[in-house]
């Protein structure tokens, strides 16, 4: 299979009808091999418009809804940023070559195995991508605060933890999928101790595990 072509019809094809135009999304998304980080039975579906299976009621985002996201949250060079349910690590990996600073927190094994198969081939900055196990919906205190945190997933709520984990004036960025309403994309931003969301654009995807709501969420 020809995997550059692909990643050139993706780019040219989805990214850029859709109103992407950060040119470090196109280049990095045009450069990054995405068919390493689906499973094996996957890979002539990796760059599809559409969300990718990955086991586990989970899914690789469409790419061009994982471009807008990542837009949307305006990653900055050289900040700290958080990702979590990051799967495979694709979209941690763009956000690092996009010069962010990466936690990347994944719960299931399986999907860690194979995301560090595909970032041990990658000529990434060293020391801009941690890749670790742990509970999404707990974060990373261990790093707060972060300047972006990128939930990679639907959810309904935003544990009060993880908005704790956001430095003043930092920006988080998710799809919010209510019951009886379209998933949106949404950009949430902490700043004198409060936290607030804005809607910005139609976005459907399934939800995350372990986002559902209860006491002490903040959305």
């Amino acid at each position: 299979m020809d995997f550059a072509g692909a990643r050139k019809w993706m780019v040219d094809g989805q990214l850029r009808p859709n109103k992407v135009t950060d040119p470090r999304i196109l280049n990095s998304m045009s450069d990054l091999p995405r068919h390493l980080f689906v499973p094996p039975t996957m890979v002539a579906r990796a760059h599809a418009d559409e969300d990718v299976p990955l086991g586990h009621g989970r899914v690789m985002l469409q790419p061009m809804m994982l471009a807008r996201l990542l837009q949307l949250a305006k990653v900055r060079a050289g900040e700290a940023v958080l990702v979590l349910a990051a799967g495979t690590a694709y979209g941690a990996a763009l956000v690092s070559r996009m010069g962010g600073r990466v936690t990347a927190i994944e719960a299931e094994a399986d999907l860690l195995a194979l995301g560090r198969e595909a970032l041990s081939g990658l000529s990434l900055t060293p020391g801009t991508l941690d890749y670790l196990q742990g509970s999404p919906a707990a974060g990373h205190a261990e790093k707060a605060p972060y300047d972006l945190i990128v939930i990679e997933g639907a959810v309904q709520s935003i544990p009060k933890e993880i908005v704790g984990q956001l430095a003043e004036g930092g920006r988080l960025a998710t799809i919010r999928l209510l019951p009886g309403r379209s998933g949106v994309a949404v950009l949430g931003q902490r700043l004198g101790g409060s936290f607030s969301i804005t809607e910005a654009f139609d976005c459907n995807t399934v939800l995350l595990p372990g986002f559902a709501p209860e006491p002490g969420f903040a959305l």
